[in-house]
């Protein structure tokens, strides 16, 4: 506050004036995701008739109930976690030893392999040659058509590799050479446990770009017992209803009709909470790993 009061008054104009609309930002994004918690805890009555506007009104779980008695949403629960956890093992396998590879200064012809690295990520055969390979490969309606195809990204691949550029010393691969380290070794040993800020930053990108991703299902996949989370929700989302049939629960088919407008709320919140629980442990690591594998290069 005292250097608040050291400004120029046109400086504490402009000051005043950026807070109030960041602040209005953040009002616009968070009061979504208020009402979406207030609505999965309210009655089906009063998110049908617009009486939810901050507060839960008539408290209830019924939407949480039928989420959790539903057997295809602990299927897509179970698909859309083995998607993201398989998923994120191979991108981060691809992605860091193509980054490394990238920021060895004596691999020959590296900077034709990165414009070839960068070229894809500006053209590429679009939606029917991607489908036709996968087809051509026996991916069809198979988990690894929602994990192999885009197993690296070239951007994070990038980051990754300004990140080993700028943060490993060129003389600790001097110096595991001259003791007999092979490449392999120092990689693993050397360089992966160095890179812990890079690695959570990636494994967050990677998580939940999996954990969200429901187009490559939507068109790889035909087997619902193979679909994750997203295409539940998806689904639900557009038909605003679950189908009573998959409900277990006799007394909560019976209420389906009247809590309909909750299921999608409360299926948003289950859907989340994952991340939510995975981005404090990595929260840390986020702004350093993003600076240090952005800012030069």
């Amino acid at each position: 506050m005292q250097r608040f009061k050291d400004y120029s008054k046109g400086d504490k104009a402009f000051v005043i004036f950026v807070g109030i609309i960041l602040t209005l930002f953040f009002i616009a994004v968070l009061y979504p995701c208020v009402f979406v918690i207030s609505a999965s805890f309210s009655s089906g009555t009063a998110v049908q008739s617009g009486r939810v506007v901050l507060f839960p009104v008539d408290f209830s779980l019924d939407g949480y109930k039928t989420v959790f008695n539903t057997p295809t949403i602990w299927t897509g629960y179970r698909n859309s976690i083995l998607y993201t956890v398989a998923g994120t093992l191979i991108n981060l396998f691809m992605t860091l030893i193509a980054a490394y590879c990238m920021s060895r200064h004596d691999l020959p012809g590296r900077n034709a392999i990165m414009l070839l690295f960068t070229f894809t990520m500006f053209f590429n055969g679009g939606l029917i040659p991607m489908y036709m390979q996968v087809q051509s490969l026996h991916l069809l309606n198979s988990p690894l058509a929602l994990m192999l195809p885009g197993a690296i990204s070239v951007y994070n691949m990038i980051v990754a590799r300004t990140f080993f550029i700028n943060t490993i010393p060129h003389e600790l691969l001097e110096a595991s050479q001259i003791d007999g380290c092979s490449d392999i070794k120092y990689f693993i040993s050397i360089v992966l446990p160095l890179s812990k800020a890079i690695i959570a930053v990636l494994t967050l990108f990677y998580a939940v770009g999996h954990w969200n991703a429901y187009f490559n299902a939507m068109i790889y996949l035909h087997d619902k017992n193979l679909y994750p989370l997203t295409l539940f929700l998806r689904e639900i989302l557009m038909s605003s209803q679950i189908d009573p049939s998959t409900v277990s629960d006799p007394e909560l088919q019976a209420r389906l009709a009247d809590i309909a407008a909750v299921i999608k709320y409360a299926l948003i919140m289950v859907s989340v909470v994952p991340v939510l629980l995975i981005y404090p442990f990595v929260q840390k690591y986020f702004v350093t790993g993003v600076m240090i594998g952005s800012v030069k290069g």
